[in-house]
């Protein structure tokens, strides 16, 4: 391996470099989303069957959970106190878009590796295929210069061969936290919708409980 990097060029320290920061926003994104799968449902069952009988509650088991995107959701709509139905519903869609770029984290960085890696071992391959092309001296054919001039090739195509490999690992995991963003938008737009539904329900019990007060 020490030597295929060698042979490789001065392009595979650029590749190495994307690597190892892949590799740490894979490791940071995988620890985020498992993270995110063992808490959320339970929590989310949890706060909707408190929030039917002590809002309260549900508010203050809310405030346990800082980290969670759900949670920072639900508090944004239920610290409002006795909204309206159109302030409670514009609560939830404006604290769901502010978290958005929190679940899509480094997405950009992942597209751009995957975008420069195969460029930059094409480029490795290039001026490897340069190098070669020119120690070749027309007149001074043979076996030996032909046989270095294989070899010289094999050696120029390892950088091109390198930024494929990071390039596709990386749009492995990068199509995998796509689409775990995606699931966890739909979870987050059905949990609001369910909060929201909630929500209506409380204020018609407010309101009629309310009335008999309002005839005395």
């Amino acid at each position: 391996m020490g030597n295929w990097f060698t042979t490789g060029g001065v392009v595979m320290w650029p590749l190495l470099l994307f690597s190892l920061v892949t590799l740490a926003l894979v490791l940071e994104r995988s620890w985020f989303w498992l993270r995110l799968s063992r808490q959320q449902r339970q929590l989310v069952g949890d706060i909707l069957t408190l929030y039917q009988q002590h809002p309260e509650r549900a508010l203050a088991k809310l405030k346990q959970y800082p980290h969670l995107p759900l949670a920072r959701i639900f508090l944004a709509a239920l610290s409002l106190g006795e909204a309206t139905p159109e302030e409670f519903t514009l609560a939830l869609e404006s604290a769901a878009q502010a978290e958005l770029p929190l679940l899509k984290r480094f997405q950009t960085l992942f597209e751009t590796v995957i975008g420069v890696a195969p460029l930059l071992g094409l480029l490795g391959t290039v001026l490897g295929l340069i190098e070669v092309l020119s120690s070749i001296r027309l007149g001074e054919g043979g076996m030996a210069s032909s046989t270095g001039v294989t070899l010289g090739v094999g050696e120029a195509l390892i950088s091109t061969a390198a930024g494929l490999i990071v390039a596709i690992a990386t749009l492995l995991f990068a199509n995998l936290f796509q689409g775990l963003y995606r699931r966890q938008r739909a979870f987050l737009q059905e949990a609001a919708g369910k909060l929201e539904i909630l929500h209506r329900r409380h204020l018609r019990q407010a309101t009629r409980s309310a009335r008999p007060d309002s005839w005395r």
